[in-house]
């Protein structure tokens, strides 16, 4: 066992201080403690931890008869237990197999998700290393947490997909300058929680409180009240979902009427702005996209967008657009009109306003920058094809079809393999159901896990891994300064390794065993990480202790590196001859030639109210008038530990809880605690049922991440005993420009569960069956 006088490790949520002989209790380092840990190790040694490599049966069957085998059982079959030679020796043959019979891109390296925190252990870095030295793979680009800003603002703005969290307000600005904070889709506290590398302190909500007692005043354009903090006083612009963008318009086409429109940044420093006018006043389309028109269609009154157009024009303000905004049908639409009515406003490029893209999450907003840390090297892919990350069911089911993006037709590769680690896409992917049809087609899965979550369930062979308890490791957040020691402070299961050892040894098995590791433990990999940080913040003037010091101090504070320089809103608007944006223009795009050129209906070249197929105003709203919002939950990250204590007390009658409003639940007989059955034409779910009157009337709100727990599974309409929302969400991409998610348009009924509920079963373990072959 290994102990220290003290330990120290850090998680996407927090840097704690380990207690006990094993690990067994996590003591919040910092403020403004979340509880996610809470259950985290107990989890360890619970029925869901997988303690032996698994293969499922009907695949290894097919295998030992020499023949190609099949998905069709996959979600449905029961697992036998190997040993890790032959679980190793199986997926070193299948690999090699799939790459001499289909090519290198029939492999799909998947690994999406949040997976450890840690620089060396990162899921991500590990397996596309691995992939890459082995011939190559198909990749995936973009994100589903924001993969239609990744690739519109690119276009608007200019620089990397990222730029929107370096060129947007911070609040040390706001508390400086600004007056007032619009943010479409609200700032909810619950976003500010995680950070993808781990978090030294949770800043967001003392900043915030910050500036509300310097005298900025809020604003929440949500369907939900509490999408803001309570303590910042915000008023409540309560509108239709998947509507901001009529009322941003509306708003831009008030301050022009209202003659408090900064025309001369529009005119100077913003390219295209006579067309978008025209769009605006109704020549281009005969239809005024006036106060009362957004009013129609938002259900906002015309006098209370009047207002709120003064207040923006007549203030330093930001324009915060969240992240959920463009997980909808024309996603892109709505970042990019949030960029034009800052713009517009008269704050663009003035301190303490301007545009936002996420404002609140995580640590967007406390800085535009943290200094460089060193990462795992992944080297080269061979294969150059990519797909759309939401598009992997696409993908899957269509095998050499077409499909466009940011201006390239593409051809979908003829996928034989999938490795996934790190990440569970039955969270994060769209409509379920068609979900499991497509993850069927491939001849193999494989993943690694700790635990007994959706997609092993869903794969044919299982490598058991270890925690990020139980490896070293140092960790660092997005935007964030505190470089964290990662202690192992548990033991493994017995036998059980880590992501590097699967994957050394398999590539020894392939041949390149020496490259992947290039001669180096996990440990030894974790020590050279730092010394190549330390050597690279050495040239940035940054001076860090020995390995050996950060290592029992627990932690290193970075010095704030700065504000990024190279280009701004600020120097645009100075002069924007001499500082142009890295748009083809140089200045920032009201219309683009680019996106037009592409001659996408879904996008055009400049933002333009498009009515979605599925909103509180279309037909199919008489069948299901209710507006599904699925945000991220509160008492776990994404999918993570849902099997834990924090997930588990936040259920209601076993299930995930659903938000109804008072007068929607009373008009369906419905009474807080019930289990009620939530439904549409693609599927069907159980909730618990929590009645309030902090959603608008027609909204209901189920958070993500309910492991899927599905009846009939690949089956449409079948039913989720747990409560996973995406069994009801359309899988669409946002348009052909960016192909995001768009999980943001459904609509559902609900109806109290008649009879006896179905047990929840996802928590039980399956049944395991030794070799017998």
């Amino acid at each position: 066992m290994h102990k220290r006088e003290s330990s120290w490790t850090a998680t996407h949520y927090g840097r704690y201080a380990v207690l006990g002989d094993n690990g067994v209790t996590l003591e919040p380092l910092g403020r403004d403690a979340n509880r996610l840990e809470d259950g985290y190790a107990d989890a360890h040694d619970g029925p869901l931890r997988i303690t032996a490599p698994a293969v499922r049966r009907g695949w290894l069957e097919a295998v030992r008869r020499g023949e190609v085998p099949s998905g069709s059982g996959r979600g449905a079959d029961g697992y036998v237990t190997v040993d890790w030679d032959t679980a190793l020796d199986l997926v070193a043959s299948e690999l090699a197999r799939v790459r001499k019979s289909s090519g290198d891109n029939a492999v799909y390296g998947g690994s999406y998700g949040w997976a450890s925190a840690g620089r060396f252990h990162h899921a991500q870095s590990q397996i596309h290393r691995f992939l890459r030295l082995g011939g190559g793979y198909t990749d995936s680009v973009n994100s589903y947490s924001a993969g239609a800003m990744e690739v519109i603002l690119p276009h608007v703005i200019g620089g990397s997909s990222w730029a929107f969290s370096e060129r947007g307000v911070t609040w040390p600005q706001i508390e400086q300058a600004g007056q007032l904070v619009v943010s479409f889709g609200g700032m909810a506290p619950k976003n500010a929680f995680a950070n993808a590398g781990g978090i030294g302190e949770h800043v967001q909500p003392s900043w915030q409180k910050r500036c509300r007692d310097a005298g900025v005043e809020f604003v929440n354009v949500s369907p939900q009240r509490t999408d803001i903090a309570e303590s910042l006083g915000g008023e409540w612009v309560s509108l239709r979902p998947a509507t901001d963008l009529a009322l941003m318009l509306a708003l831009t086409h008030e301050l022009v009427l209202q003659g408090l429109a900064d025309l001369d940044f529009l005119h100077r420093c913003c390219t295209g702005w006579p067309v978008f006018w025209r769009y605006l006043e109704g020549s281009a389309d005969g239809q005024v996209k006036s106060a009362e028109w957004a009013a129609s269609i938002c259900d906002v009154p015309a006098a209370a967008i009047r207002r709120l157009a003064r207040s923006i024009g007549t203030r330093r303000t930001t324009i915060n657009v969240s992240w959920s905004l463009q997980r909808q049908r024309f996603g892109e639409q709505t970042h990019w009109m949030g960029v034009v009515l800052a713009s517009a406003s008269g704050s663009m490029g003035r301190l303490g306003g301007g545009y936002a893209g996420g404002l609140g999450i995580s640590q967007i907003g406390v800085r535009s920058r943290r200094p460089r840390v060193a990462s795992l090297p992944q080297g080269r892919n061979e294969v150059a094809q990519r797909i759309p990350v939401a598009r992997v069911a696409d993908m899957l089911l269509n095998p050499g079809a077409e499909f466009d993006y940011n201006g390239t037709r593409q051809c979908y590769p003829d996928i034989r393999l999938v490795y996934w680690i790190g990440g569970n896409p039955f969270h994060h992917h769209q409509d379920l159901h068609r979900l499991v049809r497509a993850w069927r087609q491939p001849e193999t899965v494989i993943t690694h896990e700790s635990w007994w979550t959706p997609l092993p369930r869903f794969s044919d062979v299982v490598f058991p891994v270890a925690t990020s308890l139980e490896r070293n490791d140092i960790a660092i957040g997005q935007l964030d300064l505190t470089l964290a020691a990662m202690h192992r402070v548990r033991d493994t299961p017995p036998g059980v390794g880590t992501d590097f050892d699967v994957f050394a040894a398999l590539a020894h098995r392939l041949g390149y065993g020496d490259r992947f590791t290039e001669g180096r433990s996990a440990d030894d990999w974790v020590r050279e990480l730092y010394a190549r940080t330390k050597e690279e913040l050495t040239r940035e003037g940054v001076s860090l202790p020995d390995f050996a010091d950060f290592w029992r101090a627990g932690s290193v504070d970075l010095p704030e590196p700065g504000e990024v320089t190279d280009w701004s809103f600020s120097r645009l608007r100075a002069d924007p001859e001499r500082f142009p944006v890295p748009t083809p223009s140089g200045k920032i795009e009201v219309f683009s030639e680019t996106i037009a050129g592409f001659g996408y209906d879904d996008c055009p070249g400049h933002p333009v109210w498009l009515e979605p197929e599925e909103w509180a105003g279309c037909a199919r709203a008489a069948e299901f008038p209710l507006h599904l919002l699925s945000n991220q939950p509160k008492t776990r990250l994404h999918s993570q530990l849902d099997h834990a204590r924090h997930s588990q007390q936040s259920k209601v009658a076993g299930r995930e809880p659903v938000l109804i409003n008072t007068r929607d639940a009373q008009e369906r007989d419905i009474s807080s605690g019930q289990v009620v059955r939530i439904f549409n034409d693609r599927g069907a779910c159980l909730a618990g049922a929590v009645l309030t009157d902090d959603i608008r009337p027609g909204v209901v709100v189920l958070a993500t991440g309910a492991w899927f727990d599905p009846e009939q599974p690949g089956v449409s309409g079948t039913l989720c005993r747990h409560g996973n929302p995406n069994v009801l969400t359309m899988d669409t991409g946002t348009s052909r420009l960016a192909q995001g998610p768009s999980p943001g348009n459904t609509l559902v009924e609900l109806e109290a569960y008649a009879g006896t509920p179905p047990p929840v079963k996802i928590f039980d373990p399956p049944l395991l069956e030794p070799d017998s072959g």
